[in-house]
């Protein structure tokens, strides 16, 4: 599918997850930096933000579907077929607070639809046509979560640690390529992620929490330089990261219970040590 009054020679980049948060705020970072923009996500808002997107030049398509959905997943394909993708930003997630055994499963399997399924779905079709062009960014929404364990958050933590892994995998593949993969892990961050995931009640979802627009901007940075992955957001949040490489499991799962652990809203700092 062609965009016949897209300017060929503005490069093009597809974001999902861009209504709002971390996604909206990417796709701002391109359209600022020249880009034209393909943006998806699944709620209305899309529409509002595709209109302030084209505040700032670019021209802007914005495929409403929802990815959880195979169905949602080819309508952007097909939305992107056809078209120079140069990066590709797979941002849509979603999350699931509260103790595994008390979670609805359908929610648990929403959550692994989003974040893993509609991410292998898509990265197959945009990878292939980036290698055929011989150049292009992929770049993956992981999470400071994929590196650890994720008492009552543990789909949504072990759906980042796929991603994690899935993405520098990519990027072993396709070293040789002219195609780059970057992942970029950001910590709590100021979005709707919270309040959609039931956390509210939590130490985590009241806390203080990174810029989505700082975030964005540092994975932009990493992504158009072509880095590997990179920890965004506050110093806190890469504090954190650099921690997490050396703390056993035990330790990290203990954090982790301490924040997300339903009924810890307003609970002081006394032994708890972030997400």
């Amino acid at each position: 599918m062609s965009e016949p009054d897209r300017n060929d020679d503005r490069p093009l980049a597809l974001v999902t997850g861009a209504s709002s948060g971390i996604g909206y705020e990417l796709a701002r970072e391109f359209a600022e930096h020249g880009y034209d923009l393909l943006v998806n996500a699944e709620d209305d808002r899309l529409h509002q933000a595709a209109r302030h997107l084209r505040e700032n030049g670019a021209e802007v398509r914005a495929v409403q579907a929802d990815l959880r959905q195979a169905a949602g997943v080819d309508r952007l394909v097909e939305a992107a077929a056809g078209l120079p993708v140069e990066v590709a930003v797979l941002n849509a997630g979603v999350g699931q607070g509260g103790a595994f055994a008390d979670t609805d499963l359908d929610d648990d399997l929403a959550v692994i639809d989003l974040n893993v399924v509609s991410t292998v779905r898509l990265a197959k079709p945009l990878l292939r046509h980036m290698l055929g062009r011989g150049t292009g960014r992929l770049a993956f929404t992981s999470s400071i979560a994929a590196t650890m364990p994720g008492p009552f958050q543990p789909v949504y933590n072990a759906s980042k640690s796929f991603v994690q892994s899935f993405a520098e995998a990519l990027r072993n593949e396709v070293k040789d390529s002219g195609v780059t993969v970057t992942v970029f892990m950001p910590g709590p961050t100021d979005t709707d992620f919270f309040r959609r995931a039931d956390m509210g009640d939590t130490r985590i979802g009241t806390s203080d929490k990174d810029d989505p627009a700082d975030v964005a901007r540092q994975a932009f940075d990493a992504i158009t330089k072509g880095r590997a992955k990179t920890v965004t957001g506050s110093l806190k949040t890469k504090a954190q990261g650099l921690a997490n490489k050396v703390l056993p499991d035990s330790a990290k799962a203990a954090a982790h219970r301490s924040m997300a652990k339903p009924g810890t809203a307003g609970e002081d700092d006394a032994g708890a040590r972030g997400r």
